[in-house]
């Protein structure tokens, strides 16, 4: 492809004759041409940078840039090699990248595919550790106030570490040594790239147990150990996921990974940090030959101690017992006293019984009889009784005066009254006065209400309109009453 490229650059630089020129390409055309010129040449490569602006999509993809002092290239990383990547980037670390180069034709970019990563000497290893410790520092991982003090007799002792290296054996020969306990061992691998979340998981299961029935026993104390080795080899316990493992642990833990020259993060968070594992197990269980002597030399100065207490309380009482009155003649001062005090006592209730006696009698004799009481009520009573007769009589009277006003002046209000001069009260239909001579009609029957009857009528036809009947009154004969007809 290089040499395509050249002869086409070259025939170029010859000359043609006319408006001949090199071929014309399209940009996806010269985006492929260079993507297989730059896969081509460099199938394979390593590079050693600073990474900057580190980013990990939501795809688990991860890209960032290596820089030096003078260049920048891009770098991509894909979800399935990041999850075997051995280290963690992040911004400022300074590492030695393994893979592809290749180009990005939606950017015209160049960039390197990252298929393996390591920290770029130890310098570099050692600021990626001191800048992560400064970063758990400050949200309070290794505070000493969140330490735990470790049981002074662990019933149960759990133990993460590989169980093929001689850690685990030095471990349980010196707690045997020392105080047999129980030990639960959790298996994990001590160095590589899974060994990190292992042990995470290994703490964390450790302190699930007991929490169902059945459950293997809960242990009262764990200890995380490793052997020595270089810093690239104890990189599992300084991740942060180890260390934050360790700092949330319920379980008082001890850490004992590497000689006691090697630190490691999880020592700074570990509620205890033992130099090697050997020391680990001494620091989890006591001496039992110790323990024994301790509590037989404990228990003969506790008995010389209730000895001596004994008999000190034995000789303090004897001198104070000689120090002490005659409690016979005490006895009989106080009985003596006793007896005059019950003498004044008994004239004393005697004088008050008899002074209330005749402060009652003085009392009860100005209290009136209950008959000369009665006997005054009563005779108020029948005086009440004839008041209120007397003023119901007058009260019924001047009613009875009023109901017969109001009687005959609704009497003299009565039609009946009317109809006794003379009058006539005409109904129509359902009995209801007729009062105008508009409201008749030819053949309409009416009735007629007289002072001792009725009587029904027809009525023949209206009255001329123009005409109007007078009423003439009769001087004579028996009906003083004048017709109206």
């Amino acid at each position: 492809m290089i040499d395509n490229t050249s002869s086409i650059v070259d025939d170029d630089s010859s000359g043609h004759e006319g408006n001949q020129g090199p071929p014309i390409l399209s940009v996806a055309e010269i985006s492929a041409l260079l993507k297989r010129t730059v896969e081509g040449t460099f199938g394979r490569v390593r590079v050693r940078g600073e990474i900057s602006g580190f980013k990990r999509a939501s795809s688990g993809h991860l890209y960032f840039t290596l820089k030096d002092e003078t260049a920048v290239i891009d770098g991509v990383c894909w979800r399935g090699t990041a999850a075997r990547l051995g280290v963690s980037p992040e911004d400022g670390l300074e590492v030695v990248v393994t893979g592809r180069l290749t180009t990005y034709p939606a950017r015209s970019r160049y960039q390197i595919v990252v298929e393996g990563m390591e920290v770029a000497g130890e310098g570099a290893l050692l600021k990626l550790l001191e800048d992560r410790r400064r970063k758990l520092a400050a949200e309070g991982l290794f505070d000493l106030e969140n330490k735990q003090d470790l049981p002074f007799l662990p019933g149960v002792i759990g133990v993460v570490t590989s169980e093929t290296g001689a850690v685990f054996q030095d471990i349980l020969h010196r707690v045997s040594d020392r105080f047999p306990r129980r030990i639960l061992l959790w298996p994990v691998t001590v160095q590589g790239k899974s060994a990190a979340k292992e042990i995470a998981a290994a703490i964390k299961g450790f302190n699930r147990l007991g929490k169902s029935k059945g459950d293997l026993p809960r242990p009262d104390v764990l200890i995380v150990a490793r052997g020595g080795g270089s810093l690239e080899d104890l990189m599992a316990f300084n991740e942060e996921i180890v260390v934050r493992a360790a700092a949330a642990s319920a379980i008082p833990l001890i850490s004992a990974v590497g000689h006691e020259t090697d630190t490691t993060l999880i020592d700074y968070a570990a509620d205890e940090r033992a130099p090697t594992p050997t020391a680990a197990a001494e620091m989890a269980v006591p001496v039992r030959a110790d323990l024994l002597a301790q509590v037989e030399d404990d228990g003969a100065r506790l008995i010389n101690a209730v000895t001596r207490l004994v008999e000190d309380g034995r000789r303090d009482l004897d001198a104070m017992a000689r120090g002490l009155p005659d409690l016979r003649r005490l006895v009989d001062d106080f009985t003596q006293r006793l007896d005059d005090w019950t003498e004044r006592l008994v004239n004393a209730v005697r004088v008050g019984l008899d002074s209330r006696r005749a402060e009652l009698a003085r009392l009860a004799a100005e209290i009136p009889k209950p008959q000369q009481q009665l006997d005054h009520a009563k005779g108020q009573l029948k005086r009440e009784v004839r008041a209120l007769k007397a003023a119901g009589r007058a009260i019924v009277a001047e009613r009875q005066g009023d109901l017969k006003q109001a009687a005959a002046l609704l009497e003299s209000f009565s039609y009946q009254r009317v109809l006794e001069r003379g009058f006539a009260l005409v109904t129509g239909e359902g009995e209801r006065p007729i009062s105008s001579v508009k409201k008749l009609s030819p053949c309409m029957p009416v009735s007629m209400r007289f002072q001792d009857g009725e009587a029904g009528a027809t009525v023949t036809g209206p009255a001329p309109a123009d005409k109007k009947k007078k009423v003439k009154m009769r001087t004579g004969g028996d009906d003083p009453q004048g017709t109206l007809l």
